[in-house]
């Protein structure tokens, strides 16, 4: 018997049964989007707007603390929690979630209840294929995208698949900061595929460009390119929060950015 199919005989399944039926999601101890607290805010303090190097929170004085707070320009670098006096932004372990609104990134005092979606067809909820394009990515992205089809994550068991042809895909992927470069490449893409389509802004940078926004190579992600049909910031989006994206596209799951950012 060849060595590796002894291994694999002995070690028996390394699939996980997330999120089908419980099961170990692989995100343990991981960092995610800070959470934010106004109540505790400072009068007058800019300690984490000055340091956010996307632009992701911004002083406001009519606002809740006197600022606001972008989840779709949030880099997840932790440097706002570490510069806050007042605790007001602390670390966290909550994902990025998909959204199909780009304005429920956007944080605000209220939480909004997990919502169904039920725009896709049914055709698709159980068979998705996707199309990637890199429009400009660090590969950041990239190396979640590839564990997607790892043992753990096994990403086929969900019946959902990457296809290299445009012309066979229901889902364009995009990551990177949608560079000028990108551009027609990318509408070429688009135009390629099939009817009906879906398009989903993968990272903070397909989302809203990110550090690099408004630089000379690129614009704002994929604001005003295509229409997106589903928001993922984070930089990157973990294995585990790209596979609830693809099943709120899919209607398999709700939203839960709304309720999960908060830590509710």
């Amino acid at each position: 018997m060849a060595f590796w199919t002894w291994f694999g005989l002995s070690e028996g399944k390394a699939t996980t049964a997330w999120p089908g039926r419980g099961g170990d999601d692989g995100q343990q101890g991981v960092l995610g989007m800070p959470r934010y607290a106004p109540e505790r805010c400072e009068a007058g303090c800019s300690e984490c707007a000055a340091v956010c190097p996307s632009g992701a929170i911004a002083v406001a004085p009519g606002a809740p603390g006197g600022m606001t707070l972008d989840y779709g320009s949030c880099v997840v670098c932790q440097l706002c929690t570490e510069a806050c006096p007042s605790g007001a932004l602390s670390p966290s372990q909550d994902w990025a979630f998909g959204v199909r609104r780009r304005e429920d990134l956007l944080w605000s005092p209220t939480a909004q209840p997990a919502r169904k979606n039920d725009a896709v067809p049914r055709a698709f909820r159980r068979s998705l294929h996707i199309r990637h394009v890199d429009a400009g990515s660090c590969n950041g992205c990239e190396s979640e995208l590839q564990a997607l089809n790892n043992p753990f994550y096994n990403l086929h068991r969900l019946g959902i698949f990457f296809t290299a042809s445009p012309r066979f895909a229901d889902l364009l992927l995009v990551t990177g900061t949608v560079t000028h470069a990108m551009l027609a490449p990318l509408r070429a893409t688009w135009e390629a595929m099939p009817e009906p389509r879906f398009v989903m802004a993968a990272g903070t940078c397909a989302v809203s460009g990110g550090i690099a926004r408004g630089g000379y190579a690129c614009g704002s992600g994929l604001e005003g390119v295509l229409p997106v049909d589903l928001y993922l910031p984070g930089c990157p989006p973990n294995p585990s929060a790209i596979i609830t994206a693809l099943l709120v596209l899919q209607g398999r799951m709700p939203e839960r950015m709304a309720r999960d950012r908060r830590g509710e």
